[in-house]
């Protein structure tokens, strides 16, 4: 069986042995790292190998499980002469968190724990319910009061418990974070365990792949929890290290305007949060996250790729959904950000750039005033 690679705190340096089931650094309680630095295979050895992300097995810290459901390899189309989308909402549960549910639930099943508890907004609870019922886990999904009626009927369907928590996200990662303190608790945190992001880091190897062997000038990409970021961030690095691409896209990250505190902080010039601001009503509800654990981490990693922040507002996010729905693409108000910073702010005169369209519009409808 292939070992493990050690977790790390990138903060104050405490190592976590691979196989313990501690979530969090128990020195200062911030998320871990994974201490990983693989080398990508060339873009000709990838030719037919597994129609999956599991076809860049070289970057992957888990061989294929058991639980796959073939996730990944989602197609991309032009939006415009500049600015095209990866079909990322076709993926099994309809969202790109399967890129990283999937990395958990197989590391799960390796460390055979009592339970396997989630908390999220409606997506990554969704897919983690998904591969756990996949990989015949016992699974609890804690989610805020308000979630979108068809998340919560999707998280039930594959079997998982709901625990649906008075206030926001904040209160709900919280009251998930206390029963991850129990003991057999395997604590399936996209924003705390370092696995998921190697997931979502295949987003930009499969870009990489099929644009043949380049990336965009601009990767554009929703930040609540700077999951997809953060990946986005270690493909980059893994790529240009291996001498595979010979330039880094700008990570141009996109928040609501309603529930911005990254962009606020880097308007500031900070490199960590000013403040947290309460969470406002907003359409992206997927990225309304106030106080973003690795905060630091993102805002440090949009900097040195040469790109900013942005924010949209809920008319524009509207405008955004209605405009892709009349390109024959029905997406859901999170995931439609991205297009429509795109659209309006972002600076793209002869650069390309590719927005992922992250979760399908059936999960929550149209915005609505």
């Amino acid at each position: 069986m292939t070992a493990l690679p050690d977790r790390y705190c990138s903060v104050d340096g405490t190592r976590v042995p691979a196989a313990s089931l501690d979530w969090c650094c128990p020195v200062c309680r911030g998320p871990l790292d994974l201490d990983y630095a693989p080398t990508p295979a060339p873009l000709k050895s990838l030719a037919g190998r597994p129609n999956s992300l599991w076809r860049y097995a070289e970057c992957l810290p888990l061989p294929t499980p058991d639980c796959t459901l073939g996730e990944g390899r989602t197609p991309v189309v032009p939006l415009s002469n500049a600015v095209s989308a990866k079909l990322d909402f076709l993926m099994p549960t309809l969202s790109f968190k399967d890129r990283g549910a999937v990395m958990l639930a197989a590391l799960a099943a390796r460390l055979r724990p009592e339970r396997v508890i989630a908390d999220s907004s409606g997506n990554a609870g969704t897919a983690v319910a998904a591969y756990c019922a996949r990989a015949r886990l016992p699974c609890t999904v804690y989610v805020p009061e308000g979630t979108s009626p068809k998340k919560l009927e999707q998280i039930g369907a594959h079997g998982a418990r709901l625990e649906i928590v008075p206030g926001d996200r904040e209160a709900t990662a919280r009251a998930a974070r206390e029963a991850a303190d129990e003991p057999g608790v395997f604590y399936a945190s996209h924003v705390y365990n370092p696995y998921f992001l190697h997931g979502t880091k295949t987003y930009v190897h499969e870009l990489w792949e099929d644009l043949g062997g380049r990336l965009p000038d601009v990767l554009v990409v929703p930040v609540g929890n700077g999951t997809l970021l953060l990946g986005a961030a270690l493909a980059v690095q893994e790529l240009h290290s291996a001498g595979l691409i010979d330039r880094r896209p700008a990570l141009h990250a996109v928040q609501a305007a309603a529930v911005s505190p990254l962009a606020d902080a880097w308007r500031a010039g900070a490199d960590d949060l000013l403040s947290i601001p309460p969470q406002a009503p907003t359409f992206a509800e997927g990225i309304a996250i106030p106080n973003p654990p690795r905060a630091r981490q993102i805002l440090r990693a949009v900097r040195e790729s040469g790109g900013a922040f942005h924010t949209v507002t809920e008319d524009q996010i509207r405008h955004a959904q209605l405009d892709l729905a009349s390109q024959g693409l029905y997406v859901e108000s999170t995931g439609v950000a991205c297009w429509a910073a795109a659209r309006e702010t972002i600076p793209l005169e002869n650069r390309t750039a590719v927005v992922p369209l992250c979760g399908a519009g059936l999960k929550t409808g149209l915005a609505t005033t």
